[in-house]
């Protein structure tokens, strides 16, 4: 069990080792070593996903460890309330950046081995505190640089409980 501490509460996260071990390892890991403590929220889009993991206050840009295999094969659906992890085209690029899903998002499940068709990872799922992810989507976002979506006032992991 992993809680995020965040300015606007706390979010328990419960991790499946079971059908995405590589992922919810490599999850732990980051937030056994405090990397997620003081990002932020960089990403978050109503009726869709809020993204973090991957930037500190101020988007500043974390270093992270190598990109792990992409485990979306697992027959886990993007569900409400389950966590996935972000990346690049390149399927096999995940790092440390995740996201919640605000809602059913079945298009970015695994569908064949392609490009196209690796989808995104889900290892995770909130057990606590979705009413807080919900609070996410109320706050005004906008530009950042090149980013779009981004929370006007910070939504910060002020730190990471590991259990």
């Amino acid at each position: 069990m992993i809680t995020f501490k965040t300015n606007l509460g706390d979010i328990k996260i419960k991790l499946d080792f079971d059908n995405a071990p590589v992922t919810a390892k490599n999850f732990q890991q980051y937030a056994e070593n405090s990397f997620y403590d003081g990002t932020i929220f960089h990403r978050v889009i109503k009726g869709f996903m809020a993204q973090g993991g991957g930037f500190a206050s101020g988007m500043e840009e974390k270093t992270t460890r190598e990109p792990i295999k992409n485990e979306a094969n697992n027959g886990l659906s993007n569900k409400r309330g389950t966590l996935a992890m972000a990346r690049t085209q390149d399927p096999h690029s995940a790092s440390a950046q995740f996201f919640i899903n605000l809602v059913d998002n079945d298009f970015l499940d695994f569908k064949n081995e392609s490009t196209q068709g690796w989808g995104y990872c889900v290892f995770a799922e909130v057990v606590e505190g979705m009413d807080i992810v919900d609070k996410m989507t109320v706050v005004e976002t906008g530009r950042f640089g090149f980013h779009d979506d981004v929370p006007k006032e910070e939504i910060v992991i002020e730190s990471t409980i590991v259990e």
